[in-house]
């Protein structure tokens, strides 16, 4: 079994994989080929929904959304921002912040400390190191828009 220890040395993607609280956003992103999109990025910052956070969705909807590829890759794309930011620096970004799926909006980043959100999602657990990426671990699946104005 995996634990966030050991998540350190590897690209996210793959450091994930190690993480049981993540198998279904592992599942996810293999389903949608991000695998290596986000192994291969320098920098990232990824909001990382834990196993109960795609159980709220139900699985027929997981399902749905991993046979259908161009309908999950931009959700996932959502969680993911272009920048390494810990957790001092995304509070410091000034509440809005830019992910990789551009057309979705906005992400709305409050609070600071241990007590973040991200779109009304709790941060469970933040500034997990990967080789690539700072990991964010949050209670909820977030939807490209919300803040689209």
């Amino acid at each position: 079994a995996g634990s966030l220890d050991s998540m350190g040395p590897q690209p996210v993607a793959s450091a994930a994989s190690t993480n049981p609280l993540l198998t279904k956003l592992v599942a996810a992103v293999k389903a949608t080929n991000l695998v290596d999109t986000l192994n291969s990025q320098p920098a990232i910052t990824v909001f990382a929904p834990a196993d109960p956070a795609f159980a709220a969705l139900g699985d027929a909807k997981f399902n749905e959304l991993a046979k259908n590829p161009s309908q999950l890759a931009p959700i996932l794309q959502y969680h993911v921002l272009p920048k390494r930011y810990d957790a001092k620096g995304l509070a410091a970004a000034g509440g809005s912040v830019t992910s990789l799926d551009t057309a979705g909006g906005p992400l709305k980043i409050e609070g600071s400390g241990d007590n973040m959100t991200v779109n009304g999602a709790k941060i469970l657990c933040g500034n997990i190191p990967t080789k690539n990426a700072t990991v964010f671990v949050i209670d909820k699946v977030l939807t490209p828009g919300t803040n689209k104005s």
